[in-house]
């Protein structure tokens, strides 16, 4: 791959609220995804990361009905996916925890973050489309998928066939976000 393969990825990856519910993802495309992500880089490479591949019908259900809220119904087209991916912070290893006290930071937010960028870019790269959520009712969901009340659930990626259209990218412009040597 080029820098123009590249930049023709993120240019066509988007957050896509439509998916073909009918159409299944080959596992082994699931799994290259998740390798992908498991490949991404750490702070000190702790890894602080453990993924839940949701496929199974019953319980894609019941992790939708637990992204959102009960007060606003949004987030409702998280049925629809085919394929989910809860991702799970794991304890971070003492180089990075000690980097923390340090700097004032949680890294793992920042590796949580890339592993989740390697996942919806490794799912475009594959034709599928993504989207990416952080508002979900943890307790029920961490309930529902027997996670353990010391774990925190940083994400969740819906995955699947995308019915959206492609849309431009609506972002500023790079002089009012570049500064080059110097503020």
């Amino acid at each position: 791959m080029n820098l123009q393969d590249f930049m023709n990825l993120v240019t066509s990856r988007q957050s896509d609220r439509k998916f073909d519910s009918e159409r299944a993802i080959d596992r082994s495309v699931l799994l290259k995804i998740i390798e992908a992500a498991r490949l991404a880089p750490s702070a000190t490479n702790s890894q602080p990361w453990s993924f839940i591949l949701v496929t199974d019908a019953e319980t894609r259900q019941k992790v939708a009905s637990r992204c959102g809220t009960t007060l606003v119904p949004i987030n409702h087209f998280a049925r629809q996916a085919p394929a989910q991916i809860v991702v799970v912070e794991e304890r971070s290893n003492w180089t990075s925890r000690i980097g923390n006290k340090l700097q004032g930071e949680r890294f793992s937010d920042y590796d949580l973050g890339i592993t989740t960028a390697h996942i919806v870019l490794a799912a475009e790269a594959a034709g599928l489309g993504s989207c990416i959520l952080g508002l979900f009712r943890e307790k029920k969901l961490r309930q529902e998928l027997g996670i353990p009340d010391s774990k925190r659930i940083a994400l969740v990626i819906l995955l699947g066939y995308s019915k959206d259209p492609k849309r431009l990218k609506k972002r500023k412009p790079i002089d009012s976000i570049l500064h080059i040597d110097k503020w």
